[in-house]
């Protein structure tokens, strides 16, 4: 089924502006018509009834009334008629009469209007149309004998025919002369129309690229308030929403901005004297025998180098992550051979114990940072055999775009993959999957510097479960990073 795209607002306030009109217009035109057409049929109703009323009162008339007698008061109804000439008929009995000689019976006369005269000695009148169908008045008057106080019918009955043509023709004239004010009427309305549509969009208007404005970050942005209809309110409105956001966000941004300087600070006031720490728990850690100390003492010893030397990756992981917030890491970009890179990454580690399989084809070059490139592979190798478990494949390969050539590597492990809840926050700081993979001893920044990593170098990094079990992380950057 074909749907249509909705109309827009100005299209639609034309439209109800003009459907309005048009409503108006219409109604103006049918109740003045109504009423003019009244007007004009009653007027020559009032004449005719009044007339012929006052005619027959003027005839002599002898009882019993014989066939001349009808004739010739009907002839002399018929020259007098007002307001157009008519055509009477008259009825005494069995006796019919007619100032029209060709009939002197009516088709128009009916019984209805028979009915009504036999009752009423006022007499009494029905609009009806011919043969023809063109309209016209019957005028019913009984002739009556009037006496102090009373009258008596006499019996006969004269009935004006009179057509109401002219009438009819003015009542036409007033709708074609409406009919034809009606377009130019409607044509004139989208004049007003349109001003309309737009004071009323011009407002709707600049609130749309305010919000706009707003969206794209532009929290200073503000609209100019004109007059204090509805519109005016939600311009106020929408001035106050942005005010108040502006000021939530330069908070934020503060309490952003100072808790990345602490712990910047932090970090580095912590590296000196971690690293004097470090240097002497790695001395006692490896004279350990040599000072003959007791089973408790050692262990503790140990224990301190071990927790030392977290802290140390941990404040080292702090720092490159405040770089990162700061934006002031930098790229110092190389064309290196990427299976020669990888090699030296595994080898630096130590991972060439059979626990890592690669897939390392020759010649791949790519221009990129070496050392953070160290970093990445490190991390997700790292990562795949503390929390996977070996074996942990390393797939490298290349992939054709338009107008970009993308440098794809693939990190598998063999573990029971990642839980579908953790995946969405894989890569958040300090997130460790403690209820679905081994237990971490790391810091939680790993994953996280790796991602702001492999963004620094224009790429994308993706985390899945690999169609046969385990963790599958799958990086994706140009062969050709830029600064």
């Amino acid at each position: 089924m074909r749907r249509f795209a909705p109309l827009g607002l100005r299209t639609r306030l034309i439209a109800a502006f003009l459907l309005v009109a048009a409503i108006s217009a219409v109604t103006t035109a049918a109740l003045t018509y109504q009423q003019a057409r009244n007007a004009i049929l009653k007027q020559s109703q009032d004449t005719a009834v009044s007339t012929l009323r006052d005619l027959v009162e003027t005839q002599t008339l002898r009882l019993p009334v014989d066939q001349q007698d009808l004739q010739r008061i009907a002839t002399d109804l018929g020259k007098r008629g007002q307001p157009h000439p008519w055509i009477v008929y008259g009825e005494y009995g069995n006796l019919r009469a007619s100032s029209n000689q060709a009939t002197t019976t009516s088709t128009v006369v009916s019984a209805e209007i028979r009915r009504q005269v036999s009752t009423n000695p006022h007499g009494a009148f029905q609009r009806v149309k011919d043969r023809r169908g063109n309209p016209c008045l019957v005028v019913a008057m009984p002739a009556v004998f009037r006496y102090n106080g009373g009258h008596e019918t006499t019996g006969a009955v004269f009935y004006a025919v009179v057509p109401l043509d002219t009438e009819q023709m003015t009542v036409d004239a007033m709708v074609g002369a409406a009919r034809q004010g009606a377009v130019p009427g409607l044509a004139i309305a989208v004049i007003p129309a349109l001003l309309a549509a737009r004071s009323v969009l011009r407002p709707v208007r600049d609130m749309r690229k305010a919000a706009q404005r707003l969206g794209r970050g532009r929290l200073d942005t503000r609209i100019e308030v004109r007059g204090a209809d509805e519109l005016a309110g939600l311009a106020r409105t929408f001035n106050e929403t942005a005010r108040a956001l502006e000021q939530s966000v330069s908070e934020l941004r503060d309490a952003e901005a100072r808790a990345r300087r602490f712990a910047a600070d932090v970090s580095h006031e912590l590296r000196t004297p971690l690293a004097g720490m470090l240097a002497v728990t790695e001395v006692l850690d490896e004279g350990a025998e040599d000072l003959h100390l007791d089973p408790d003492t050692a262990k503790a010893l140990h224990l301190i180098s071990a927790e030392t030397g977290k802290l140390a990756v941990l404040v080292e992981d702090l720092m490159e992550i405040s770089r990162f917030d700061a934006r002031a890491a930098e790229l110092n970009l190389d064309e290196v051979d990427v299976a020669e890179a990888v090699t030296k990454t595994l080898e630096r580690r130590h991972w060439t114990d059979g626990r890592i399989r690669t897939d390392l084809p020759p010649g791949i070059r790519a221009r990129l940072d070496p050392r953070r490139f160290d970093v990445v592979l490190a991390n997700l190798v790292g990562n795949a055999l503390r929390h996977g478990g070996a074996p942990v494949r390393v797939r490298v390969r290349t992939e054709a775009r338009p107008g970009d050539d993308r440098l794809l590597i693939e990190v598998a492990d063999s573990g029971p993959g990642i839980a579908p809840e953790v995946l969405p926050h894989i890569f958040d700081r300090f997130f460790k999957a403690d209820a679905a993979r081994t237990r971490s001893t790391g810091s939680g920044l790993g994953l996280a510097i790796t991602l702001e990593n492999v963004r620094l170098h224009g790429g994308t990094l993706h985390a899945a479960n690999g169609p046969a079990g385990g963790a599958l992380f799958t990086l994706d950057m140009p062969l050709e990073a830029r600064t």
